[in-house]
């Protein structure tokens, strides 16, 4: 598969331009080169990490200060489509968070109506991102608010993301299922794959999801991401996915191209 008539891309963060060991971050090789390929080609190109902890511009750095060359702005997390989801609800949505304080501070700036739902108040939506801590409380407020009819949203629903030394297990997948689980609910997720991670893709490069190519490590995350919204698919064989055996996944859900790193891709652009 060629990218040159690609007219955006996408690209997944951990296990695909980076490897992350704690606070660490260390560039996957190739991955600034070809970032520098794609700028040089004049078209707009975009990240999206699942990560929730803390608000995109935090990322953005974080890269930054790694050798990157990442703006604010090109950085796509659950904390922006949740935007995008919630946007779409009639009147004023009520939501209540797991978040971390930094994350908190970013959706209230944004303007999203965060509650904790105590003593009966109305909740319309339970959103679990990234969480430092919980209790049985916030947990039990959660999961009365969404039998009584609150939509359970979640940035990301698998049990793990890749990293340096193995797969680092999510807590925010842990916390979606504790409240699936005493409510009966099934999890709207709302970072990748979603309708709404395609559509902050789309409003952030301005081009319909059908001219863009998605790269990144996870079948179910990124290649997922990319069919939602018929997208070109490119898996990286240095994360999540790398040892998996593509002729176990049914062939809808197979990515277009398949490489071993995100460097291979240079000669496609």
């Amino acid at each position: 598969m060629r990218l040159d008539e690609v007219k955006g891309f996408v690209f997944d963060v951990d296990g695909t331009l980076v490897h992350r060991a704690g606070a660490e971050l260390r560039v996957i090789p190739g991955a600034r080169e070809v970032l520098d390929a794609v700028a040089a080609s004049g078209r707009p190109y975009a990240l999206f990490t699942n990560g929730s902890h803390a608000p995109p511009e935090a990322f953005a750095r974080e890269l930054r200060e790694a050798g990157l060359p990442i703006e604010d702005e090109q950085v796509l997390t659950p904390l922006r489509s949740v935007q995008a989801y919630l946007a779409r609800l009639s009147g004023d949505p009520r939501v209540l968070p797991f978040l971390t304080g930094s994350a908190r501070g970013y959706l209230e700036g944004a303007g999203v109506r965060l509650v904790d739902g105590s003593n009966g108040a109305r909740v319309d939506a339970v959103f679990v991102a990234h969480a430092d801590e919980t209790d049985f409380e916030q947990l039990e407020r959660a999961a009365r608010a969404v039998i009584a009819g609150a939509r359970l949203l979640t940035g990301s629903y698998v049990s793990a993301y890749a990293g340096a030394d193995g797969p680092i297990l999510s807590r925010g997948a842990m916390i979606t299922a504790a409240i699936a689980k005493a409510s009966g609910a099934r999890p709207v997720v709302v970072g990748k794959p979603s309708r709404a991670a395609v559509r902050v893709m789309e409003r952030l490069l301005d081009l319909r999801s059908e001219e863009i190519a998605v790269i990144g490590d996870d079948v179910f995350l990124d290649v997922a991401l990319g069919h939602i919204g018929r997208s070109q698919t490119v898996l990286v064989r240095t994360g999540i996915s790398a040892a998996l055996d593509l002729s176990g996944v049914p062939e809808k859900r197979r990515p277009h191209a398949t490489v071993e790193s995100v460097a291979a891709i240079l000669d496609r652009l």
